[in-house]
């Protein structure tokens, strides 16, 4: 399943993303397995008749049950793939925003319908994830197409499964979440106050830096640039491109992907001849060394 790589393993560049899926587990291992019974999730009575902020913080991030923790999870892994492309800086007002407006939306939603067999809302952090299968619908390529049983699928099809089965898997009590996540992530792909050019300062996000347990930070090797690059003729660049070209033989749909996201063709065909073909992966290694 390419898609499901995302990329360098590991939180390599996603200090982040890997506070949220550690604040996620931390939260649903007390709270998220008995939210069932302490009603954890989002409801109109403990928003309009007994409002407690803490109760509406642990539910934006404790999973209320293990297959949800695990579906969960492994979507924000993967996701992390954004706070490489945008850098944490702006990844980090991304999930302030996203999860945001999705409590004020579920919020809304609770108090129009005030239908009881929505309460309560299933709790863990569904605007994030969902909000992120924004930029994954608009900005991650498809990079392999092939049938199963006569069904057309892509390396992108397996991650949307994911979220559907996290979209269905409380019935209506988990659709109000995911569609608020929806919405929110629409709202900052279409920059509303300018929100896509905010950045958190360097100060804030160098504090998840330093927490690395308990994924420790792993140094990846760039990729090679030699002194005498910028020395090579013109012409003699050519044939080593085509040298490398006819050599490493990579797929010529992803080094045009590669190319239409703006790296120039010779990096594009060493990059995914490091990666084997793994046009995300090859991504992500030309990002870092820029």
């Amino acid at each position: 399943m390419p898609a499901m790589s995302g990329g360098l393993p590991g939180f390599h560049n996603a200090p982040v993303s890997r506070a949220v899926v550690v604040a996620a587990v931390l939260f649903s291992v007390p709270f998220g397995f008995r939210g069932r019974f302490l009603d954890l999730g989002l409801s109109y009575q403990s928003i309009y008749q007994n409002l407690r902020i803490w109760r509406v913080i642990a539910s934006q991030f404790a999973f209320s049950s293990t297959p949800e923790l695990i579906f969960g999870v492994a979507l924000l892994y993967y996701f992390r793939v954004f706070e490489r492309q945008i850098g944490s800086n702006k990844y980090a007002v991304f999930i302030a925003f996203s999860m945001t407006v999705s409590v004020l939306l579920q919020i809304l939603a609770l108090g129009y319908l005030q239908d009881p067999s929505f309460n309560p809302l299933t709790s863990g952090p569904y605007g994030l994830i969902f909000a992120s299968f924004v930029p994954f619908f608009f900005d991650i390529p498809i990079s392999t197409k092939f049938r199963i049983f006569g069904l057309r699928l892509c390396d992108k099809s397996f991650i949307y499964l994911a979220g559907l089965q996290l979209l269905f898997s409380s019935g209506r009590r988990s659709v109000i979440p995911g569609l608020s996540g929806i919405l929110a992530g629409l709202l900052y792909r279409l920059n509303i106050f300018g929100i896509r050019r905010l950045k958190v300062p360097d100060c804030a996000t160098s504090i998840f830096s330093r927490l690395s347990w308990p994924w420790p930070n792993i140094s990846y090797q760039r990729l090679p640039i030699s002194s005498t690059d910028e020395n090579i003729p013109r012409r003699q660049a050519h044939q080593m491109e085509d040298a490398h070209t006819t050599t490493l033989d990579p797929m010529e749909s992803s080094i045009a992907t590669l190319v239409s996201m703006g790296f120039d063709r010779a990096s594009a065909v060493q990059a995914l001849a490091l990666t084997n073909n793994d046009v995300n992966l090859a991504s992500n290694i030309l990002l870092e060394a820029q």
